[in-house]
């Protein structure tokens, strides 16, 4: 039996419940605060003067609307404004184990004001909302468009960490379609179900603040029927069962893009393979495909030494490789657990188990090290295909340097057509995801290289993902870093490499030409007419599997 869900669902004609909440006046500083002031003038507290003044001004200042977005380039609309997440609470039932059910949750978010609010939003587009509450306050909440906008009952102040709780959500899975790329972040399978959230709809299946620059870390608790197998981000933490039920717990510690959570339930086993160099090591895939599939997925302990010896530690305590027996069109990096399709290990295992590094890669470029925006995803792919290629071929080999001249013959044509490699033409999952941000964030690296040395090179990629890691950081942060690591300003070099028009030319190889942007083409682009990505010359070039 499904259980029912008595909650109010999504409506463009959703009515606000209640109404604005009055702002309050500023309050005086109390007599504590005066004389917190006055000891700290005679240097006898060791508060900061700074955090004092801090505080005064946010008493002072007039609570107002959290942006209804975070100011993402390409996705306006993604993400909000106004507070920073630290913390997903994810409760969620799966009535029964039917992969085609709905789920019902409830999200506690705990997060910390960064401005005085009067409102704030959540991103949603599930089904279904049942109530909200701010602080275990019931609270005004709308759906407009895939905004839920919360009118808290009473003004929260700057700096203020408080806790927002969206109770009796309702999501539904949906069939992937391997011909609409990224479009269905919940799908089913004939085993289970299981989550693609990337770029930008971690949102359909949870309320959430949902972009890659608002980190947070995440508990995932998730009731099913007893027997069946619920696998989430992070360490199992605990399995109680009871009265037909089992509660699956996990915690993901480290700070997690929203867009990176994975929940995956139905008839899976888990393949523990113990603690490898202290990282627990475990596969999840259909429990009748299991026998075949499990020993090719042991590679993965022989990639993360690799990565480990070129990258330093690993950057959680858990890694593994979801496999779902769907076709999907796509790989993907969720944390901890990196997403395959069954098919993918029927293909020669030179192909699957490249890929497998580029999966890996991901979890220090642009899991724990993720992008600010999502125009910066060349830093996410760029680094995994850089890794790629280079678990089958030293990078100063002729295979790798046959490859590189191949990509750089296309530069111009893939930046006519796509855009500049840190300049996506467009948010578009088939545009963002393009051959430019892979091969062309790859030839980056390769250029850079080449025009820093090799051990230059491999500092300035463990300082990048040790000074950033478990954070968001953007293109021109580093710029900054392969600038410092190098001891020269590499500003110039790197925009032209990253954000030019044309291919500048490769650091060591001055024969190297580019292929002309055919004028037809150009005259197209000026109207505005793309081709689509799928269109792309690639010379011969593997077709990017998107991963």
């Amino acid at each position: 039996m499904t259980m029912a869900i008595h909650t109010q669902p999504r409506s463009s004609h959703f009515a606000r419940a209640g109404s604005h909440a009055r702002s309050r006046a500023p309050r005086a500083l109390g007599i504590g605060a005066l004389a917190t002031a006055a000891l700290g003038a005679c240097g006898l507290t060791d508060e900061p003067a700074q955090e004092l003044e801090s505080e005064q001004a946010a008493l002072a200042e007039q609570p107002s609307p959290g942006a209804p977005g975070i100011g993402d380039i390409l996705y306006p609309g993604l993400g909000n404004g106004g507070y920073d997440v630290d913390h997903y609470d994810l409760a969620l039932r799966y009535e029964t184990a039917s992969p085609s059910q709905a789920i019902e949750g409830t999200v506690t978010i705990w997060a910390r004001a960064t401005q005085s609010l009067s409102q704030l939003n959540l991103d949603f587009a599930g089904d279904a909302v049942g109530g909200v509450s701010v602080d275990g306050a019931a609270a005004a909440y709308a759906w407009d468009g895939e905004e839920l906008v919360i009118t808290p009952a009473r003004p929260i102040k700057r700096g203020k960490r408080f806790a927002v709780t969206v109770s009796r959500f309702a999501a539904s899975p949906a069939a992937p379609d391997p011909d609409a790329f990224l479009d269905a972040p919940f799908f089913t399978t004939p085993d289970g179900t299981a989550w693609a959230g990337q770029p930008h709809n971690a949102h359909r299946i949870f309320p959430s603040n949902d972009h890659p620059r608002d980190k947070a870390s995440f508990s995932f608790r998730i009731d099913v029927p007893a027997g069946t197998t619920a696998v989430a981000n992070g360490e199992l933490a605990a399995q109680p069962a009871a009265g037909g039920r089992a509660i699956w717990r996990y915690e993901q510690r480290e700070p997690m893009a929203t867009e990176l959570a994975q929940v995956a339930v139905g008839a899976f086993t888990v393949t523990d393979r113990g603690r490898h160099r202290g990282v627990r090591v475990r596969d999840v895939t259909p429990a009748r495909l299991t026998a075949g599939l499990a020993p090719k997925l042991g590679a993965e302990l022989g990639h993360l030494d690799w990565l480990r010896e070129r990258l330093g530690d690993y950057p959680f305590g858990t890694y593994g490789s979801l496999v779902v027996d769907t076709s999907l069109g796509f790989a993907l990096e969720t944390q901890t657990l990196s997403l395959y399709e069954a098919a993918f290990f029927d293909q020669p295992a030179p192909y699957w188990d490249s890929v497998m590094v580029h999966e890996l890669a991901h979890q220090w470029f642009g899991n724990s090290v993720a992008p600010t925006q999502w125009s910066d995803v060349w830093q996410n792919e760029g680094h995994a295909t850089w890794y790629e290629i280079s678990s089958m071929a030293d990078p100063d080999s002729p295979a790798f340097t046959g490859f590189a001249q191949l990509v750089y013959s296309l530069g111009d044509l893939w930046r006519a057509y796509l855009g500049p490699v840190a300049a996506p033409y467009s948010g578009d999952p088939e545009w963002l995801f393009n051959a430019n941000v892979y091969y062309g964030g790859a030839l980056v690296l390769y250029a850079l290289r080449q025009e820093v040395g090799d051990a230059t090179f491999r500092a300035t990629e463990r300082t990048w993902v040790a000074k950033y890691r478990g954070r968001s950081a953007s293109t021109a942060d580093f710029i900054v870093v392969a600038s410092e690591v190098s001891g020269r300003d590499l500003t110039a070099f790197l925009e032209a490499w990253l954000y030019g028009t044309t291919t500048p030319p490769m650091p060591g190889h001055p024969d190297w030409t580019v292929d002309p942007v055919d004028p037809q083409l150009a005259a197209q682009l000026a109207a505005d007419a793309r081709l689509a990505p799928a269109q792309v010359p690639m010379k011969g070039l593997r077709p990017i599997m998107r991963h």
